[in-house]
């Protein structure tokens, strides 16, 4: 595998920003393979992704990020490097639905995924056939009003110990705690059915077939306190008609499920996704 890293910068947008990164890495001996940027002209902040070999370093890995630190305080600049090696542990939260679950194990097994996939947490016994097809640990935490403060602690202390740096919420009909998802705080994707803000919470299809729309979508988005509100990471859309059932959105739509769940997924294991403002900014 390569011997690669990723940088990625948000700061307030000056003259000279693209320019010192790209002096410091190759002062450096670092070989830019692939750099994207972008200015939010509204908002005055400027973004950037590189990627680089370090197989040919002048320096150590801690002169490296000592310098690039430097230049961060220099410009303002909130950062972060991920070694292109690192496979991070990924868990998927799932209810009764299997769709999402079935495409993200299969999408890793063929390696399209960058991620272990170490563990499978369900508040229903139902999708431990499919775990065990897979080889993946299951375990069924069932929750109610009593027990989901406990459950979820339960289920914290399963991620740290598999050493978890991903939760994705396959279609997990539950909403966790807003103590739960600051221990994750920005490594938790949920899918929702529906193309948000449109249909925000339970039953969007039922809701979409009620009003009539001609447009029905997915959305994969962080995880936040605010129930469907967490920045967005991808969406996208199929049409629909009067023709269509309640059933007819609800197989459509499942389809747009898992296709945007895992791009969403890929993204962010790619370090190809930066949040600000609850918004993103996604380099693909």
């Amino acid at each position: 595998m390569e011997e690669t890293a990723t940088l990625l910068v948000c700061c307030p947008d000056r003259k000279g920003l693209v320019a010192a990164l790209a002096q410091l890495l190759y002062g450096h001996g670092a070989n830019i393979l692939d750099s994207d940027q972008h200015t939010d002209p509204v908002a005055g902040q400027f973004f950037q992704r590189i990627k680089f070999d370090l197989s040919e370093l002048h320096t150590d890995r801690t002169s490296l990020e000592a310098a690039i630190s430097e230049v961060a305080d220099r410009f303002s600049m909130s950062w972060r490097i991920a070694d292109g090696l690192h496979r991070p542990k990924t868990a998927i939260f799932v209810s009764k639905y299997d769709h999402c679950l079935y495409d993200l194990l299969l999408r890793q097994r063929a390696g399209e995924l960058s991620t272990d996939i170490s563990i499978i947490i369900s508040n229903h016994p139902d999708l431990r056939p499919v775990a065990d097809q897979f080889g993946v640990p299951f375990h069924h935490l069932p929750i109610s009003k009593e027990t989901k403060r406990a459950q979820e602690d339960n289920a914290l202390q399963l991620l740290r110990a598999a050493d978890v740096g991903l939760v994705v919420l396959a279609r997990y009909m539950q909403v966790l705690t807003d103590d739960f998802l600051k221990s994750f705080e920005g490594h938790v994707i949920n899918i929702h059915h529906s193309f948000l803000p449109a249909f925000m919470g339970s039953r969007p299809y039922h809701r979409a077939f009620e009003r009539g729309v001609k447009l029905i979508g997915a959305t994969a988005h962080y995880a936040t306190a605010d129930l469907d509100e967490g920045p967005i990471i991808e969406q996208d859309v199929v049409r629909s008609s009067h023709r269509d059932s309640v059933q007819d959105l609800v197989r459509k739509g499942r389809d747009l499920e898992k296709l945007v769940l895992a791009r969403a997924v890929r993204w962010h294991l790619d370090d190809r996704v930066l949040v600000y403002d609850n918004k993103t900014v996604v380099f693909t």
